[in-house]
């Protein structure tokens, strides 16, 4: 059966599975505003599924058949390939084309001059915003389809009228091989998404088929600091330019400098010339080699860099990228979506530099097959907090194999000297939270599960009744 492209079925029914997914929902929003008709399903109720319910979607929690009858178009994620196919069966007996996730944002970003694609392990999410962001304030008109909530679009995508469209460009299931950039944001190369690559190598390969996509004429914007990276650009026949601290790089921070809370700022300088003066408002030195890179993108697209450098200034970050989500008893209680070991890491290493007493942090595992893959990773990457709690693996898109459970990771933890306590259920969390907390403690729940409810139901709760 032929797929339709998107544009040929302007004004139709699109039904997508896995709507409540951070790429789906931003998708669904976009769909919306072009006017299609769009309905969704999802395993699970969320806060981004309620934010389309009150766009006028229809949304159904558990994939039946019936939800596709109807549509014209039947979009999916890679993930429902392993979990449930029921809907996609149902389309296919029912002769409903279906489509993939990103072909359907590769489609989309069909046409733009300037079709720019954020990649990386990490970061990927700030960048696309930090990028947005000073697009908006500089003139530019951009559409945006984001993996996360920017609050300057109190949302994830907005539909521009230039031609520039700025995306993420994730590489788990090599979804990011059916975009067609013209510009390339490669942050760093990490060993992560384990349940699809066979190992770091074959990740940098997938990397290097990304950045062929390029056509002669296109950008490749990469992290000089990180070899792998430096390693596929040596090989490019593109325009290529580097961000990092590496003297080598094209674009570096000269008089940099943190305050007390990680909040970098610096010169940002292009070969050896000084293009502005970068304040940034979100800690973390790997912030400032997001900002670096975001910063990168705008010059080479000739913004003006002092509008660009005072529209990053006003960045504070993501939803669910290390955000104050109440003061309950005298405690800030703080979500980061980081999941993977090299994440949480970044994220206590912010943490710690807040004033506090005893530093809480809360780990949501992801995925059975990344704890397994990454396990003696994360026996450490809390270890700069006073206390960390974990909760039971969050299975996503898997299903329990017996082998893996949170009851290793605290034994792993315990075995290195960590201070780890399981507390499986968010119930359990907040319990053993406000028994122990005391006024001034910070607490850091991570994960990009849905341990953020944990933090919604905390803020519910309000102060402990003594």
């Amino acid at each position: 059966m032929s797929v339709p492209h998107i544009r040929d079925i302007e004004g139709k029914h699109i039904h997508m599975v896995g709507i409540g997914g951070s790429s789906m929902s931003g998708l669904a929003e976009m769909l919306h505003d072009k006017g299609y008709i769009v309905s969704g399903s999802d395993r699970t109720d969320g806060y981004l599924i309620g934010k389309l319910r009150d766009m006028g979607m229809k949304i159904t929690i558990g994939h039946k058949p019936e939800n596709v009858v109807g549509a014209q178009l039947v979009v999916y994620t890679a993930a429902i390939l392993t979990s449930d196919r029921t809907e996609l069966d149902e389309a296919e007996r029912l002769h409903i084309p279906t489509m993939e996730r990103a072909v359907l944002l590769g489609q989309l970003m069909e046409g733009h001059k300037n079709a720019i694609g954020v990649c990386g392990a990490h970061g990927k999410t700030s960048t696309t915003g930090m990028i947005s962001q000073m697009l908006m304030e500089t003139g530019f008109d951009p559409s945006i389809h984001i993996g996360g909530s920017l609050p300057s679009i109190n949302g994830s995508t907005r539909v521009g009228r230039s031609e520039t469209f700025v995306a993420e460009a994730c590489e788990f299931h090599r979804s990011f091989l059916q975009m067609r950039p013209s510009i390339i944001v490669m942050l760093n190369i990490d060993a992560d998404h384990l349940d699809c690559f066979k190992d770091i190598d074959e990740i940098q390969s997938v990397f290097g088929e990304f950045l062929s996509l390029l056509p002669p004429k296109g950008l490749a914007i990469g992290n000089g600091d990180d070899a792998r990276i430096c390693e596929l650009f040596s090989k490019l026949n593109v325009k290529r330019v580097t961000f990092g601290l590496n003297p080598k790089c094209d674009y570096r921070p000269a008089n940099l400098t943190y305050d007390d809370e990680g909040h970098g700022s610096y010169d940002l300088t292009y070969r050896g010339e000084t293009l502005c003066r970068v304040l940034l408002r979100v800690a973390g030195n790997f912030h400032v080699l997001n900002s670096m890179a975001a910063l990168a993108v705008m010059h080479q697209m000739g913004a003006d860099m002092q509008s660009a450098a005072v529209s990053l200034s006003s960045f504070t970050g993501m939803k669910r990228r290390f955000e104050l989500t109440s003061i309950t008893d005298g405690v800030r209680v703080f979500h980061d979506y980081g999941h993977n070991p090299t994440e949480m890491r970044a994220a206590i290493s912010v943490a710690k530099k807040q004033k506090h007493n005893t530093l809480w942090a809360v780990m949501q595992p992801h995925t059975f097959s990344r704890v397994k893959a990454l396990f003696n990773d994360y026996l450490d990457c809390t270890e700069d907090a006073d206390i960390t709690l974990v909760t039971d693996i969050c299975a996503a898109r898997e299903t329990d194999p017996g082998d893996i459970n949170s009851d290793m990771l605290v034994d792993g933890m315990l075995s290195h000297g960590h201070k780890a306590i399981r507390t499986p259920s968010f119930d359990d969390t907040e319990r053993y939270l406000r028994k122990h907390w005391q006024s001034g403690d910070l607490v850091l729940t991570m994960g990009c599960g849905d341990i953020n409810l944990l933090n919604e139901q905390i803020k519910k709760h309000g102060d402990t009744e003594k």
